[in-house]
């Protein structure tokens, strides 16, 4: 395929400028999007959060510049209005979410209640672009492991309904609660993925395909694997971070498949351990190495991704970029450090969200 595409789905809060409350008004923020250039902009399953969607790119350059003018795009909108957009994985503030108007949501809140009532929460979604579902279900299996350390990158949900929640990324516990989310078996063939897929619909406790929440999925919109772990970045730079290491990942997975080396064998009983450990302690404790299924720190578990992708980075001409952009997330912290750091700081939740609207958009 030469170098894959990649683009970049983002959620964001619409929080209110003094006291940081997420605010129900994305039918207006929207509107006022659709008037501004700077990529997809759609409705989201609360009125308090909206997302964001890049075209397909090839460069990290390129990518850098969307995700940036999609958050310039929205954010502009919302301050029209009197709002902000905050790149936050959940509220740190208390909110009783509003449901966006659509019987689909409508159902799925009569079906799933307090689960669905309490989803007010913000991922990042990457699209790697594939030749086939033969291949895509391929790269599932294989991408497995390392799926984990990308939420731990990406952590920026520590905060939950005004109190903290010892989660770098609680985010991941709130959407586990769907039955449909987390790690996956090995699929082995996209006729086993499909099956699997329409076992699960058949049951009828899903309401259609698009409720499944897997880690990692075949797209239904697009050729694409769908990367689905992470939790919206605090900073733009983060997102390309994970899109370009998730856009390796998907290489690296396809070359293996390719040369006929088989997926590692991981239970999923592991793989769902190792996500938690990755969703509370973010880049702040050990990890689980995917190497081992042993406990390793975290800047150890990183360069193992990294070496792990290496030639597929360097084919792309992304090693240096790459290298960058982790030195820089190490530096400063991902979004949960900073978020605890301001709460340090200024003592008050409402001081998280000002800070976190801050760089959102910086």
């Amino acid at each position: 395929m030469g170098v894959r595409t990649v683009g970049v789905e983002e959620e964001f809060l619409l929080v209110d400028r003094e006291d940081g409350r997420p605010r129900a008004v994305a039918s207006a923020v929207l509107q006022g999007a659709q008037e501004r250039p700077g990529g997809r902009v759609e409705a989201e399953f609360q009125l308090e959060q909206v997302e964001t969607g890049t075209q397909p790119c090839v460069s990290l350059d390129e990518l850098a510049v969307q995700v940036r003018a999609a958050r310039q795009r929205v954010g502009a909108s919302a301050r029209a209005i009197g709002v902000e957009i905050a790149a936050l994985g959940t509220s740190p503030v208390s909110v009783a979410a509003s449901l966006t108007p659509s019987r689909r949501y409508e159902r799925m809140a009569e079906r799933f209640g307090l689960t669905a009532q309490e989803q007010l929460t913000c991922g990042c979604h990457v699209h790697v672009g594939v030749a086939s579902d033969d291949e895509g279900v391929a790269v599932l299996d294989r991408i497995r492991p390392w799926l984990a350390p990308l939420l731990a990158l990406s952590a920026n949900s520590p905060f939950w309904q005004g109190r903290d929640s010892k989660y770098a990324s609680f985010r991941s516990q709130v959407w586990t609660r769907w039955p449909s989310a987390g790690p996956t078996e090995l699929f082995g063939s996209a006729r086993a993925y499909h099956e699997t897929v329409r076992a699960m619909t058949d049951c009828e406790v899903l309401l259609d395909s698009g409720m499944i929440y897997f880690d990692a999925r075949l797209s239904q919109r697009y050729p694409t694997v769908e990367v689905r772990v992470a939790d919206v970045c605090l900073h733009a730079d983060d997102a390309v971070l994970v899109a370009a290491v998730s856009r390796a990942l998907v290489e690296t997975a396809a070359r293996e498949w390719r040369a006929g080396r088989p997926a590692e064998p991981i239970r999923t009983e592991l793989l769902r351990l190792a996500t938690w450990r990755a969703g509370r302690s973010g880049l702040d404790a050990e990890l689980v190495d995917p190497r081992t299924l042993r406990p390793a720190p975290a800047g150890a578990v990183l360069d193992a991704l990294l070496a792990h992708v290496r030639p597929a980075l360097e084919d792309a001409g992304e090693q240096d970029a790459v290298r960058e952009l982790r030195a820089e997330l190490v530096r400063r912290g991902n979004g949960s450090r900073i978020q605890r750091a301001a709460y340090a700081q200024t003592g008050r939740l409402e001081g998280v969200v000002a800070e976190v609207v801050r760089r959102t958009v910086a």
